[in-house]
């Protein structure tokens, strides 16, 4: 698996997730969700560099321009519900794309450290084909993503998949390097270090669920 990890150089993500991570800044769910947004936004900039393009030629009201535009098909598959800002992000960019939705839910047996992720609800088109990007902005054990890999063999054989993180732990990022197909290709904006005894990452920025739309029961 190509792993390309953006905290490794300065950029404007340096302000992003600095934001999303101050635990006086992140009170505002408004800008914690938009700074996710414009996370998905940059790294699907840099995704867009990847994938096949053909000629194509336009016609201006002066004339025509020869161009290169994508000629991969696009799928956006996102984890509900912390998901949700990200794919729009992604969604800004890669406004052709066609979507898919899938629920997966840590349970804790009696409330302890051990969990299994639950997938639930899943809708998406066929993916004979087509470039599959999955996107969950925390990256933490990785089971998630394992179980959501699963779940999408039902609806056929990507050309190829792409994984869209805003942080994720080493363990997380072993994980699916471990899972996923070799040529799979991981946008991550920052890895740390540490997870924690019920597998939250550490120093990581809390629940990006609850974050972004409050807390749930």
């Amino acid at each position: 698996m190509i792993v390309h990890q953006f905290d490794q150089t300065n950029s404007v993500l340096n302000t992003f997730l600095a934001e999303m991570r101050d635990v006086n800044i992140q009170k505002d769910s408004m800008r914690f969700r938009r700074n996710i947004e414009r996370i998905g936004e940059v790294l699907a900039y840099e995704v867009s560099q990847s994938l096949d393009y053909g000629e194509a030629e336009i016609t201006t009201p002066l004339g025509k321009k020869k161009t290169y535009l994508c000629s991969d098909q696009l799928v956006l598959c996102s984890v509900l519900r912390a998901g949700l800002p990200l794919h729009n992000g992604l969604l800004n960019f890669f406004d052709g794309a066609e979507n898919a939705f899938i629920s997966a839910y840590r349970h804790h047996p009696n409330d302890g450290d051990e969990f299994e992720v639950i997938v639930k609800y899943f809708a998406a088109p066929s993916l004979d084909g087509k470039i599959l990007i999955l996107t969950d902005p925390m990256l933490a054990t990785g089971k998630t993503l394992e179980n959501v890999l699963n779940a999408l063999k039902q609806h056929g054989t990507p050309k190829q998949i792409h994984i869209i993180s805003v942080i994720g732990s080493k363990m997380g990022v072993s994980k699916v390097e471990e899972v996923f197909p070799r040529d799979t290709q991981l946008w991550i904006a920052a890895v740390d270090e540490t997870l924690s005894s019920k597998g939250y990452i550490i120093p990581g920025l809390g629940d990006a669920g609850d974050l972004s739309y409050g807390v749930k029961l």
